[in-house]
């Protein structure tokens, strides 16, 4: 199963990147840096997903899948009265993690 704790859906092509910067004002993490001649992929692993960075970007640079990673499984947790950090919640899909089957919420 995916896990989005380690792997996520980000892929930049810097060949195609203008330098504009909108990706770098736009990510809540810092992902991306201003860069020399490209902007700079600063730390990949603390993209969670939010699909901000790809939508912004004027010539397609950039893909992100939102919906499947970090920032899904926060909102999935929410949701479902979880917690990311206490264990509950495992992110791989199994029946009871805040991605699996939807738990009714105790009254």
């Amino acid at each position: 199963m995916f896990d989005s704790y380690r792997v996520n859906t980000l892929q930049y092509d810097p060949d195609r990147c203008i330098n504009c910067g909108m990706c770098s004002r736009v990510c809540p993490h810092g992902v991306f840096m201003p860069g020399r001649e490209t902007a700079e992929l600063a730390a990949p692993a603390l993209c969670m997903e939010c699909g901000a960075c790809a939508l912004n970007c004027p010539v397609q640079a950039i893909t992100v899948q939102s919906g499947v990673g970090c920032a899904w499984a926060m909102i999935s947790a929410a949701l479902r009265g979880k917690d990311m950090d206490s264990g509950e919640c495992s992110c791989g899909g199994e029946p009871g993690s805040c991605c699996g089957s939807v738990q009714e919420k105790p009254e």
